[in-house]
C-alpha cells in the first residue's frame, strides 16, 4: 500500500489517495483486470464508499506468475502521475 496523497491537493499529512499492489493466486480465477479490481474494491468496501476515508484509490493486481515475469524483465510499479485537479486544469 501506498500513500500517494502528497501528490494531490490536500492538506499535509493527508491520508486519502493510495496505491495498492495486490500479487495473489487467487487473481487466477479472476482473469480480466476488472475482476480482479471488482474483488479488492469489495474487500476494502467501507474504505472507499462515498463516505469512507479513501478519496482514490490505484490498483495494480497480477498473479504471482505475472508479477514474477515483471520482475524477471527488470520492471516494477511506479507512483502514479501527479495531480491535475479534478478537472485536468493543473499542469
Amino acid at each position: 500500500v501506498r500513500n500517494e496523497s502528497h501528490m494531490h491537493n490536500v492538506p499535509q499529512n493527508s491520508e486519502t489517495h493510495f496505491k495498492v499492489i495486490v500479487i495473489s493466486d487467487k487473481f487466477k480465477d479472476a482473469k480480466t483486470p476488472i475482476k480482479r479490481h471488482r474483488l479488492i474494491n469489495e474487500t476494502l468496501r467501507e474504505e472507499v464508499a462515498a463516505d469512507g476515508p479513501v478519496h482514490a484509490l490505484s490498483i495494480v493486481a497480477m498473479t504471482t506468475d505475472k508479477w514474477q515475469a515483471k520482475l524477471d524483465q527488470g520492471e516494477s510499479v511506479g507512483p502514479s502521475p501527479s495531480c491535475r485537479g479534478g478537472d485536468g486544469s493543473l499542469p
